[in-house]
């Protein structure tokens, strides 16, 4: 076969019309917003006028049908020419670079010594968003916008490359910089695209795995160079590039993500293992947890695990609360696609997968979200709306709807693209109170005079609202620390305040965590002044979804480990954590376990060390006292999960009954759980270190008899095997208000749990 003849090369028969010097300044100086309108082919007298922009290019030849034409050289690396046709061609450049020293990417975009590189013109293209995108993202409704913004590898008008784009509202300019071209972004400016204040620029022959950056000239002119705020993948800290990504994973949880959500969560079990997954097992990526962490929570019994924020941050000491990278798993523990196989084994395993979300704020690095474009972008333009007083960070501004949709979507992505089930929405109490953490003076109320965020009321409803709507199966879940009205009320529907409801499924129950604890922190000779502490979370339990957490805040910052807030010896301690774990499966709510309180570690948790699993190995002493507490775990999950009584009634008062709630000097409550078709489950906790033996207690009255099904006493839990091993039969001696009692035998420091005998 004969190739095709090389078209002869000829020089620009009529050189064009210098650049005006100040667009040409503005252009060389990342400055213009159009870019386009200087470079690229365009249709002039004469001809048609072709200009480019390639620093260190030592000469600039066009390639099309018929004809080869070498460039003039203008100087600060722009060559032009003036081709003699009537339309524009489709063409290609043929860079030449010197002796630049510089490498090449094998993609045209690179420069190196002797080097010739073809490629199509970036500046030959329209743009590859549309007048609907551009739309939606002036509206702030823009559900998909991790499609639109940031680095989209795609085929364009025939040519395979890599789409930026970037939301500046008031950038003089911004070019896309990176690996492509040794990170000199002059030969790349990207243009304005009008009102909608996003910036876009396609680069032909750019793919996935590269690293880039946006420089932007900020209002006062000066440069930054700044991390995509879009990017679904960066590089691991300490470097703060962004990469082009690409997902090439194939799910295999259809079944799952098919039947997650035929039961509505609040009538489903639900026990949460937290976890640091930097942490879990230090030194694992995410393939490696793939592999482990699916087996141990299963045979745990946990339901779910909560994973504490995933998303990429600077600072690993903030255990991932000060995030910079919204899309993008951190690059710690791998790829996003590896992150993918961590959910996809999750889910296979038959596991729900929660992460921790922080829209409340963000950090001040220069190279990220702060001061985006020279202006408050991100952040509130009031400096004392801004500025978070408890954490050095940057608070949202909710009122603008660019911001508002930009986590919006961000909430729908990790739940479309990564399969989350789950979002527990960090810290929302800070952005619900504009006076949150600050004194008089610090802050000012909102146009009706109040202290509360109605811009951040509107956000959390959106967010809701769009999550139950496109995500069929998803519960967010709000760590909210005030008694704010209508948290997991629907949005729709409006509370005494006049208000509607925040739209949340179910909310942190930081009332019930903090008496409790207080409670059982108590020696038992003291508790009987402490009391009321316990009963005290059923005077609102049914006031909000609830989830019952004894979570990572719990275990660190000198505030102990599990175990070690309990009073008395090695073995009381042992025996109140078991009662603890015990009362809390049977308290209506949710439950929240963090990492190594499944085990009583006796350590505060270190982000640096993780659990101390070594406590469980044959050759420690104590290993089979935390293996007793373990087992217990497991059995409590498993039990738990078997009977309906204690979870499918979770926000019905008609779920929950007394049987003696005033029992304080004997350190005792009992209470029952009732399943849908009216199953009692019978829980007796007895929170004295002493054996009370003939202890009467009332119980339901349809039900004659009753067997233990699970006792934090027992000698497999570490225990002193006190129990009731027969089954009881009811009497007919009222007792407690109710006309039948069982006559019981309680172990010290420890929860029983009665069901009705087969």
């Amino acid at each position: 076969m004969v190739p095709p003849p090389v078209p002869r090369e000829t020089s620009a028969l009529t050189a064009p019309v210098p650049l005006p010097d100040e667009e040409r300044a503005r252009l060389l100086a990342g400055a213009h917003h159009d870019p386009h309108s200087l470079l690229g082919a365009h249709r002039v007298t004469g001809g048609v006028r072709l200009r480019v922009l390639r620093p260190y290019a030592e000469r600039v030849t066009v390639d099309y049908d018929g004809g080869r034409v070498r460039l003039v050289p203008e100087g600060d690396g722009l060559f032009a020419a003036v081709l003699p046709l009537r339309e524009i061609p489709d063409y290609r450049l043929r860079i030449r670079y010197g002796g630049s020293g510089e490498t090449d990417d094998g993609e045209g975009n690179g420069a190196g010594e002797g080097t010739e590189v073809v490629t199509a013109d970036p500046y030959s293209f329209l743009p590859a968003l549309g007048d609907l995108d551009l739309y939606l993202i002036s509206e702030g409704r823009h559900e998909e916008l991790w499609r639109v913004l940031g680095a989209r590898v795609m085929t364009h008008r025939g040519v395979t490359g890599t789409r930026f784009a970037v939301w500046a509202p008031n950038a003089r300019g911004v070019r896309v910089t990176g690996d492509f071209c040794v990170w000199d972004g002059t030969a790349f400016p990207m243009r304005s695209l009008g009102s909608s204040g996003v910036w876009e620029l396609f680069l032909p022959g750019v793919g996935a795995g590269a690293h880039y950056k946006f420089d932007v000239c900020g209002a006062d002119g000066s440069h930054i160079l700044r991390a995509d705020p879009m990017a679904r993948r960066t590089e691991c800290p300490p470097a703060t590039a962004s990469i082009v990504e690409e997902s090439e994973y194939e799910w295999g949880d259809a079944r799952w993500m098919a039947e997650r959500g035929r039961r509505p969560s609040h009538a489903a079990p639900m026990s949460v293992y937290e976890l640091h997954p930097a942490s879990w097992r230090p030194g694992l990526g995410y393939r490696e947890l793939a592999e482990q962490l699916p087996v141990y929570v299963k045979e745990m019994g946990f339901t779910h695990v909560e994973l504490m924020p995933p998303a990429e941050h600077p600072f690993g000491g903030s255990w991932g609360y000060q995030v910079t990278g919204y899309w993008a798993p951190t690059a710690r523990l791998g790829t996003p696609d590896e992150f993918r196989a961590l959910v996809d084994a999750l889910h296979r395993a038959g596991i729900g997968v929660i992460i921790d979300w922080v829209p409340a704020h963000f950090p001040k690095d220069e190279w990220a979200l702060a001061r985006f474009d020279g202006t408050p972008c991100y952040e509130h333009p009031d400096p004392t709306r801004a500025e978070h007083p408890d954490w050095g960070t940057l608070e949202f501004d909710y009122g603008r709807h660019e911001v508002r949709n930009f986590l919006v979507a961000n909430a729908v992505y990790w739940c479309e693209e990564f399969h989350i089930d789950g979002l527990r929405v960090d810290a929302v109490a800070s952005m619900l109170y504009l006076d949150y953490s600050r004194e008089e003076g610090q802050w000012s109320p909102n146009e009706f005079g109040g202290r509360d965020n109605p811009d951040a009321v509107r956000f959390l409803q959106e967010m809701n609202s769009t999550v139950y709507r496109r995500c069929p199966g998803v519960v967010t879940i709000a760590e909210e620390s005030t008694a704010w009205d209508g948290v997991t009320r629907a949005t729709h529907e409006t509370g005494p305040t006049g208000i509607g409801g925040l739209g949340f499924g179910f909310k942190w129950n930081m009332g019930w965590m903090h008496d409790s604890l207080v409670y059982i922190s108590k020696d038992p000779v003291h508790r009987v002044h402490h009391h009321g502490e316990l009963t005290f979370s059923m005077v609102y339990a049914y006031s909000e979804n609830y989830v019952l957490p004894i979570s990572h805040d719990e275990v660190v910052h000198g505030k102990g480990a599990l175990v070690s807030k309990m009073p008395g010896d090695w073995w009381q301690r042992r025996a109140n954590h078991r009662a603890y774990l015990g009362y809390m499966w049977a308290h209506p709510g949710k439950q929240l376990l963090f990492m190594g309180q499944e085990f009583a570690q006796g350590a505060e948790w270190s982000e640096e060390e993780g659990p101390q699993w070594w406590v469980l190995d044959p050759g420690w002493p104590a290993a089979p006292d935390h293996r007793g507490v373990q087992h217990l775990v497991r059995d409590l999950n498993h039990v738990y999960r078997d009977h309906p009584a204690l979870w499918e009634r979770d926000t019905e008062p008609a779920g929950f009954s007394w049987m003696e709630a005033n029992a304080a000097e004997d350190n005792v409550l009992v209470f029952a759980r009732y399943a849908a078709d009216g199953t009692p489950l019978l829980a007796v906790c007895n929170f004295s270190p002493v054996v009370r033996f003939d202890y009467r207690v009332g119980v339901p009255d349809d039900v004659e008899r009753w067997e233990e099904i699970l006792n934090t006493d027992d000698e497999r839990y570490g225990g002193g095997g006190i129990d009731n091993p027969d089954v009881l039969k009811a009497e007919d001696t009222p007792w407690h208000g109710r006309a039948n009692s069982l006559v019981l035998t309680l172990p010290p420091l420890a929860t029983v749990w009665l069901g009705p005998a087969a």
